[in-house]
This record gives structure tokens, C-alpha cells and sequence, in this order.
């Protein structure tokens, strides 16, 4: 049997749509018609080859996230069954088939019940940004009810899933954020802070009289996880998904905090502990089904035959949410 599948054989090349082979589950996967794939600024660089870490070698077919319905379960599986609505974030990188494609088989511990107040949309539009911001806050922060958090980048892709999960565990959230994205933040609980009108230790002052945050979570990088060391309060938690630079701790230092760091692909591309990337997802699903967590999608349509102008609405930054493609 076959199926549709896009292909990217040289970096910066076209994606072609090609018919492959339809992937068998083997023990322990599970083989998802895929309904639904997420396109994040991740698998931008991949296509680029700009994403050496993700050590996905050509030829490949892209895409991380994903949201289907079970097909056939290989041997081992007993979590699902055909029929079963699942999302995840199931390939795309260290040489795994991605979401781009008709069917994948997936490892099963990847996977976890797609929340049935969701669209298949929308459930594609939620794993590599739960994971990440789960991860940080719960796994590596253990945030706790009633302290303050910072979320750099509060109305971005993994920066409005962070405020929300924030908001689930009743910390007090503050965010990040343009002038042009101050109500959205405010939509999703957190007060805003305009990073361009004041500077962090004009908001530290406004926001918490200079004592700094409990937690700051960063989703940007670069300089603003060096402002994310000057915004923590003594004895405090910074975690990064993008901590991939040269940085001064001395600010750090100086408060007597603590730095974590987040690689959220580590699961796919090692083999180790997937099995919580679908346990993570089983919060998520709890958390959307309790009216807590609502991901936001770019409110345009495309499908494989519009991949171009997918990628380009993530590359441009045209794109104020994330963008879905949707397969079948």
C-alpha cells in the first residue's frame, strides 16, 4: 500500500509531493492516519539546514506535531486501538519520519488521547509547545501555587502555553510581550509588560517593588535570557528552551538562582524516557478538557498542496498563531 507523503531532498529545496511506501506498525507503534500537522519555526530551520541538533539527514519528510486516528497498533501496544484519536509530537528529526504524510508510524509511549473538545487542528497545534513549557515550569522549575512567574514572550507559540499552564497551577503570571500582543496576554490571565517601553529593571521595579520573579520561563533566547537573570528574585529558577548561547551568569549569581535547560527533542533523537513526552500530553488533555489550556491557530487553511505558503507564514512571522496543515 501506498501513500502521499511531502519530500525535501536538498536543504533550502522544494518539498515535493511523492508516493512512499505506507509505513507498517512495528512492536510497540501504533500506524496514525494523520489528519492534522503542526508547523513549528523549528521545522523552518530543519528545511534550511539550519537545525544541525535535530540530526535530521536527507532525504526526509518533515513535521514534528501531529493529530490522527489510529489505524493498527503493532505488537505490544495496548494504550490504543484502532479508531483512537491521538495527537503528539512523533517525528520529524533524527531520521524519524515526520507528519507531513498521509500515515506515520509512531512510537505509542509519544502518544496520548487527543482531547475531545479539540479539532484535530487544533490538537496538532499543541505538543512540541506543551512539551516544552511542561517541561520548564513542572519538570524542571516545580512551580508551586501562589508564585509569581515571568514568561518571556507571553503570546508566542510556546510562550502562551506557558502562561496557561502557569495560570492551571494558580501561580501569578506576568508576560512578556509587543504592544500589538498586550491583549492577548491579558486574554490568557497574565498581565502584560511592554519589553520595548520599559526596561527590565523598570518592570522588576513596577511589578514586584525590585524583588524580581519567582520564575522566569524564556522562550526567546539571546539577550532576553540575559535580561531573564536580571528579572529572577533572589534564590529563584530561570529556565530556557533556547539556551544556546554565550551568557554572563553574574547576574545569576549575584541573586543566588538557579538555571535550567530544555531539549525537547532529547526523547525522539536518544530513544529515552518517550514515554513521559506522552504522559506530559496526558496532562495536557486534562488541562484542555477542564477549560484551562486553548491553543491558539492561525485562522488560515492549508493542506500538502499548500506547504509553501505554510512554511513561508512561519518564516515571515506573518503567522500571530501557529500554523496547521491539515492532511486528511
Amino acid at each position: 500500500m501506498t501513500m502521499k507523503a511531502l519530500v525535501l531532498s536538498q536543504y533550502d529545496g522544494p518539498l515535493e509531493l511523492t508516493t512512499l511506501d505506507r509505513p507498517e506498525p512495528q512492536t510497540g507503534q501504533v500506524l496514525v492516519r494523520v489528519h492534522a500537522a503542526g508547523l513549528n519555526p523549528l521545522d523552518v530551520k530543519i528545511r534550511a539546514g539550519k537545525a544541525d541538533h535535530a540530526k535530521h539527514p536527507l532525504p526526509l519528510v518533515p513535521g514534528i506535531d501531529m493529530a490522527g486516528v489510529v489505524e493498527a497498533v503493532g505488537a505490544g501496544v495496548t494504550r490504543f486501538a484502532p479508531g483512537d484519536a491521538v495527537y503528539g509530537m512523533t517525528g520529524g528529526v533524527g531520521g524519524i519520519q515526520g507528519s507531513l504524510a498521509e500515515y506515520a508510524a509512531v512510537d505509542a509511549d509519544l502518544l496520548a488521547r487527543k482531547p475531545a473538545n479539540l479539532s484535530m487542528r487544533e490538537a496538532a497545534a499543541l505538543p512540541l509547545a506543551f512539551i516544552t513549557a511542561w517541561s520548564g515550569i513542572v519538570d524542571r522549575a516545580h512551580l508551586a501555587a501562589g508564585q509569581s512567574v515571568l514568561v518571556q514572550g507571553g503570546a508566542g507559540g510556546v510562550g502562551h502555553v506557558a502562561v496557561q499552564i502557569a495560570r492551571a497551577l494558580d501561580a501569578t503570571v506576568f508576560a512578556t510581550g509587543s504592544t500589538r500582543n498586550a491583549d492577548v496576554i491579558s486574554q490568557l490571565g497574565a498581565t502584560p509588560i511592554d519589553y520595548g517601553a520599559l526596561s527590565v529593571e523598570q518592570y522588576v521595579q513596577a511589578h514586584t517593588a525590585g524583588a524580581g520573579f519567582d520564575l522566569v520561563v524564556d522562550t526567546v533566547g539571546g539577550k532576553t535570557l540575559d535580561a531573564s537573570f536580571v528579572a529572577v528574585k533572589h534564590f529563584g529558577h530561570v529556565v530556557s528552551a533556547l539556551g544556546w548561547g554565550t551568557h554572563a551568569l553574574a547576574p545569576l549569581s549575584f541573586r543566588e538562582a538557579t538555571y535550567s535547560g530544555v531539549f525537547t527533542l532529547y526523547p525522539l533523537l536518544s530513544g529515552k524516557n518517550r514515554g513521559h513526552h506522552g504522559e506530559m500530553l496526558g496532562e495536557a488533555t486534562r488541562l484542555v478538557e477542564a477549560g484551562q489550556l486553548k491553543p491558539r491557530v492561525d485562522s488560515r487553511r492549508f493542506s500538502l498542496n499548500d506547504t509553501e505558503r505554510a512554511y513561508e507564514a512561519v518564516a515571515d512571522g506573518s503567522a500571530a498563531s501557529k500554523v496547521v496543515l491539515e492532511i486528511g
